[in-house]
């Protein structure tokens, strides 16, 4: 294989004219030759139905491949909180380079400033493309659309749906994918799923999927192919990702030559419904949105077993707004994950197991809402009944799916009690390496959305997901793609009885025929939960170099056992999601073994990668700029090998400081 050199194509002038000057000279594909050229589209989430829907009216020949049964069941529709946009609404600041800023320094200065200031830049047009869409944003009594405060952030820059902002934009760009599959510029194949990635002459020239109804494996061409997979944290096992969500198609690309970056990134949600035993195979998201309202606190006291309401106010410990006074409650991400776990640790945690802090409505329901609705009802010196009364009508409205699905899962109604959260694994900000053009190290393959690593660096801001992924779909990919496919306009349909695609259907019947035909005694799924455990354990909130070089010994023998001991039921024909299930942790186990070692091998703690060895002024995380601000590509060799390229980061509109949000 030839030495890869990354060549991130960043346009040359100003950071505010790169995105400007490249679509005003980037080649194009005129309409006529559009219709001859086919795209394949894996993943029908945010990314891949905006891409697919986008491209398609553009005029290209469009397949989609989603696992789920119809579009609308991608994980894109999980997300609850907002989408950031720097529109500037509440008048209180906001910049397209303060939005740029708060990405850059949220993500621990460890992402590309060209990809962020791009992202920055389109946040707009988003919202208008989605408001066009019928997206219902909440409104302000004179019909203005809403915003709400975000982790990370001193501005009101997020727009929202009540707590189902990713349903309502997943449901717009469904709408616009579904017209385009009625009009017949896109086919879409459901229950089918991406096994591998089909090279000719070192291009991507098409996918091997299986129909997980028939089992079949079908061979599809196209003259590109679009990852829109989503991300990975379901290595963990327990996850607030929806079940099925997996690495598969990613993990299949890395091992045609798409270069995996910062595998070890991964997000934990500070606002997570707690673990409550071994039963569980999901954890349930509380929305980062609730912080704007909520107030997390522990008693002062350690291990105090009374119930919450007991608790005088002068024995609460209001530990983020003590720590960081500046943004209180709304700290990125990473941070306030950090501090919870850190009360827990020393002895001031809540609930049955005191593995849980909690997150407090009664004084802004009572204050912020109450009364401001009593005012404007004309209501003097209000009683406290008639404030909270007032108080849980607008935060029903804010937020009411949210309480209502806590209640359902917990049995506590948390407009009476406050909400018991716990931090637990979501985004992952690692993914497949993409260049400005969202080109993979593959020619002809591209990644967009979370698959990919290019925009959040160490640390996602909240609301940050669902504004990438659209990005993405909607405003990048309809341009950049005509930078490599208006070459490949001479190049015909290809036809699928091509030497390739029979050697790469062979190569994934025979890996399937190979889970099949192991006949051990354990289940895909025992294997994937004993997995996690090393993840969390040894490569989850917190890391060090003896806990990761055991993770990795125990994941290769974990792997060693799989493929002698795996037992997968049914047949190879036909409906078996224990095969498709063995599949994915067979993938599972190989990139937790490339997370450990990208994690051992960044000898620094920054964003959401905390190794104890490296960290300050109580718990903070230390940074060394010197040696590793790069993003860590890391390229598939073999068996449990990998080698490293290195990406370095330039900051030439930023000034690089030490995080600080007190």
């Amino acid at each position: 294989m030839a030495t890869i050199k990354l060549d991130a194509k960043v346009p040359e002038g100003p950071i505010g004219e790169k995105w400007t000057k490249y679509k005003s000279s980037v080649p194009l594909v005129n309409p006529a030759n559009k219709r001859s050229l086919e795209i394949i589209v894996v993943g029908t989430g945010l990314a891949g139905a905006s891409a697919a829907a986008s491209l398609a009216e553009m005029g290209y020949k469009v397949k989609t491949f989603c696992f789920q049964d119809s579009p609308r069941r991608a994980h894109s529709i999980a997300a609850q909180g907002g989408i950031n946009a720097a529109k500037n609404y509440q008048n209180d600041g906001d910049s397209t380079y303060r939005l740029f800023y708060d990405t850059i320094k949220g993500g621990d200065y460890r992402a590309r400033e060209a990809n962020v200031h791009r992202l920055a830049e389109v946040s707009a047009n988003i919202i208008d493309q989605c408001v066009a869409q019928g997206v219902p944003f909440a409104r302000d009594y004179g019909g203005m659309l809403r915003n709400r405060s975000f982790g990370g952030t001193q501005v009101q820059r997020t727009f929202y749906a009540a707590g189902q902002t990713g349903q309502q934009l997943l449901l717009g760009a469904y709408s616009a994918l579904e017209r385009q599959i009625g009009k017949g510029s896109v086919v879409n194949y459901s229950r089918h799923e991406m096994l591998d990635v089909v090279k000719i002459d070192g291009k991507a020239r098409g996918i091997i999927a299986r129909n997980l109804i028939t089992g079949e494996l079908e061979r599809h061409f196209g003259h590109a192919v679009l990852l829109c997979t989503g991300g990975y944290g379901n290595v963990f096992y327990l996850s607030t990702n929806a079940m099925g969500s997996n690495v598969t198609a990613a993990w299949k690309a890395h091992k045609q030559g798409a270069l995996f970056a910062n595998p070890c990134f991964t997000q934990i949600h500070p606002t997570c419904i707690p673990v409550s035993g071994d039963h569980q195979s999901k954890l349930t998201l509380m929305s980062e949105s609730l912080r704007n309202d909520g107030r997390i606190w522990v008693p002062k006291q350690k291990d105090d077993k009374r119930a919450a309401n007991d608790i005088p106010e002068e024995e609460r410990d209001y530990y983020l707004e003590r720590r960081y006074p500046a943004f209180g409650n709304l700290v990125p991400r990473d941070i306030a994950s950090r501090a919870a776990k850190e009360r827990c640790d020393a002895g001031y945690g809540v609930g049955a197991t005191k593995m849980a802090v909690y997150l407090d409505f009664k004084s802004n329901l009572i204050n912020k809402y109450g009364r401001a609705e009593a005012t404007k009802l004309g209501i003097e010196n209000p009683d406290l009944d008639t404030l909270i009364r007032l108080g849980k009508e607008v935060v029903k409205e804010e937020y009411g799916n949210l309480f209502d699905m806590y209640k359902q899962i917990t049995g506590e109604d948390p407009y009476e009690v406050p909400m018991m959260i716990y931090p637990a694994v979501h985004y992952t900000m690692g993914g497949v390496w993409v260049d400005y053009n969202l080109m993979t190290t593959v020619p002809g393959l591209y990644c967009l959305g979370e698959a990919n690593f290019s925009d959040h660096g160490a640390n996602r801001l909240g609301a940050s997901a669902l504004m990438q992924g659209l990005s993405d779909g909607y405003f990048v990919i309809p341009y950049t793609i005509g930078a490599y496919l208006s070459a490949e306009i001479k190049t015909k349909a290809i036809p699928t009885d091509h030497e390739a695609f029979v050697e790469a259907e062979k190569a994934t019947r025979e890996r399937i025929e190979k889970l099949l035909n192991i006949k051990g005694k354990q289940s895909p799924e025992s294997f994937h939960k004993r997995l996690g455990k090393i993840m969390w354990e040894k490569c989850g909130m917190a890391r060090n170099e003896k806990g990761l070089k055991e993770a990795i010994a125990e994941i290769q023998a974990l792997k060693k056992e799989f493929w002698s001991d795996l037992r997968v039921l049914g047949d190879i024909d036909g409906f078996n999601p224990e095969l498709d299930k063995a599949g994915r942790v067979a993938d599972f186990i190989e990139l937790g073994e490339l997370m450990c070692i990208d994690a051992l091998n960044r000898n620094e703690s920054c964003g959401g990668h905390f190794r104890e060895e490296y960290q300050e002024d109580g718990g903070e995380a230390m940074r060394d700029d010197e040696n590793y601000m790069y993003v860590a590509a890391w390229e598939h060799k073999g068996e449990s090998q990998w080698e490293l390229h290195k990406e370095e980061l330039k900051y030439e509109n930023i000034k690089i400081a030490q995080r600080n949000y007190k």
